[in-house]
């Protein structure tokens, strides 16, 4: 088992490896240093590999695949992770793993947000996005994550083995803050200076099709973890669709004593049927989410008792 374990996932990043490497390798000597090639083109893996890293490939193209195939093979006591395109500050590392090493930190984030990312980032949708992301989910997830979306953090053994990676692009980075939070696993901020990308290198990540994946993910996590509130939230609108409609046919028939507009009834209880229905489908959910909510703290418990076995 490493000490320190540092997971660079790359693509097409020849422009730029070598100074990550390299910096980290000053900040952490003791660290390993893991370079996930995902089908470079570029030389992005000779390079790494002439720079002394441990080089291996995940060939299913996507962020979310490499970091699964990362967090299942390597044991580690910590993990830092960050990109290959030299956004991120390598001398903030040892901070990081101080917090995992010696305050048993399950996940540390890098956060962008609170320095220089608004004025480093030349992307202006992309800035709006992340400030978007951080609101949804710490209003939704009722947290106080400083940034959701950065590709800068640190973990504990515990996380890493008991993560279950289903996204498989960029909107790992949510699902990683979302189960975080809704495990009630330990997490804290780190403010880091982001510097964007040097010349030459330019970002994978598409402002929009990635944006709506991100958005995506949200709603479905929102869904699976909060079910209770997300399946509420949908019988209080169509109960309220349903009254609304109802309401002058039931004041035309106080009024008269005759209810001219049937099919207006009776669409209205099928919605308030649906309604009824939404809701104890989300009362159902949400115990079975308390059980997977107990049965993961059994997977701590196996989690932390291998750690200790492979130290």
């Amino acid at each position: 088992m490493d000490k320190i374990a540092v997971l660079i996932p790359c693509y097409n990043e020849s422009k730029t490896i070598e100074k990550v490497i390299k910096d980290f390798k000053a900040a952490l000597p003791e660290a390993v240093i893991y370079v996930y090639d995902n089908n470079s083109t570029d030389g992005t893996a000779d390079i790494a590999k002439h720079c002394g890293a441990v080089v291996r490939y995940e060939h299913i193209q996507g962020k979310g695949n490499v970091i699964r195939r990362m967090f299942r093979e390597i044991d580690a006591e910590c993990y830092i992770m960050t990109d290959g395109d030299d956004t991120y500050p390598a001398e903030c590392a040892r901070e990081m793993a101080n917090k995992v090493l010696e305050r048993n930190v399950d996940m540390v984030v890098g956060d962008r947000l609170s320095s220089t990312y608004f004025t480093e980032n030349k992307r202006a949708f992309h800035n709006f996005g992340n400030s978007i992301v951080r609101k949804s989910i710490n209003t939704l997830f009722k947290n106080d994550i400083k940034d959701v979306m950065t590709g800068y953090r640190a973990f504990s053994y515990n996380f890493v083995k008991t993560f279950p990676v289903l996204s498989c692009g960029f909107e790992i980075e949510t699902e990683m803050t979302i189960h975080a939070v809704d495990k009630n696993m330990s997490v804290e901020n780190l403010v880091i200076d982001y510097r964007d990308r040097p010349d030459g290198s330019e970002s994978k990540l598409n402002t929009y099709s990635d944006g709506f994946k991100v958005i995506k993910t949200i709603l479905r996590l929102y869904k699976n973890y909060k079910p209770g509130r997300f399946f509420s939230a949908i019988a209080l609108i169509l109960m309220l669709i349903s009254a609304a409609f109802f309401i002058p046919v039931l004041i035309e028939y106080i009024e008269t004593g005759i209810v001219p507009r049937i099919p207006t009834l009776i669409i209205c209880g099928f919605v308030a049927v649906a309604a009824i229905q939404s809701y104890f489908s989300g009362l159902i959910l949400s115990t079975i989410c308390e059980k997977d909510r107990q049965d993961f703290e059994n997977r701590l418990i196996q989690a932390e008792n291998k750690f200790k076995e492979l130290r």
